[in-house]
């Protein structure tokens, strides 16, 4: 009994482990494992592109620079000019007019509109046969010289029509000389010898210099005047100006026209 039970157990333990690996290699249709999904890989990235190797440092970014305008003017401009000249006030009493004038001229431009101009006029002072008769003399001959400095205002009004105004202090040498005067040293001093600057007292000077003249005077002087520019680039212009001068209780007035060139 015991021998066929014994006999029995091994059977059955070697049916067991017989059968399990068999067992274990087996699984259900159902429960087949899933595969696994690889480790997607990222999109290879296109290669950058590559700058031309010129050999040369890369250079620094500079600021824009500021575009300089054209200048519209001259930063200098020059006039002469020739023309006649109107006297008034006391020297019209004395000066016939008519005479001639010339002038030069010198302007610093700061802009299209504004400069300082400076001028130099000579003047013919012509007497009058009443200022002759006076002064007891033939003839004579009486000049001036004139120095002139101060703003200049350009009006433009076309491209080829403009104006300007001139104005500013001025210093005035008024000269001349008798010829054949017969007048008698030591007589008293009538209004054309007083003009002329010749007495400088109550009577005319016992030493005879009173045939020469000779008489700075300061004042002021303004004027306007209109050009033309040429298509040259050269301009003509047309001043007039009004000149006065004192000094000894006498004064020089004149109104000398122009006619000229600017370049």
């Amino acid at each position: 009994m015991i021998g066929k039970f014994a006999s029995a157990l091994v059977l059955l333990s070697s049916m067991v482990l017989l059968g399990a690996p068999g067992f274990s290699q087996t699984a259900p249709a159902d429960q087949t494992a899933a595969p696994v999904p690889a480790t997607q890989q990222p999109a290879a990235q296109p290669p950058a592109a590559q700058q031309p190797d010129t050999g040369q440092e890369p250079s620094e970014e500079t600021a824009p620079r500021r575009r300089v305008k054209p200048r519209t003017y001259k930063p200098w401009s020059f006039n002469a000019g020739l023309g006649a000249n109107l006297d008034s006030g006391t020297t019209k009493t004395f000066v016939r007019g008519g005479g001639y004038d010339g002038t030069v001229g010198a302007a610093r431009n700061a802009s299209k509109y504004l400069g300082l101009r400076g001028d130099f006029l000579f003047a013919d002072l012509p007497l009058r046969q009443s200022s002759l008769a006076l002064a007891q003399a033939q003839s004579a001959t009486s000049y001036l010289f004139a120095l002139t400095v101060g703003p200049v205002i350009n009006i433009p009004v076309t491209k080829d029509w403009g104006g300007y105004i001139v104005f500013g202090p001025g210093y005035y040498r008024r000269f001349g000389t008798l010829s054949d005067d017969t007048a008698i040293p030591g007589s008293s001093c009538n209004a054309f010898y007083k003009w002329w600057d010749g007495c400088p007292n109550v009577s005319i000077p016992l030493s005879g210099n009173f045939i020469h003249s000779s008489q700075n005077d300061f004042g002021y002087n303004i004027g306007a005047g209109i050009s033309r520019k040429m298509p040259s680039g050269v301009e003509l212009y047309a001043e007039y100006r009004l000149m006065h001068g004192s000094a000894n209780g006498t004064t020089t007035d004149v109104r000398p026209i122009t006619i000229g060139v600017r370049w």
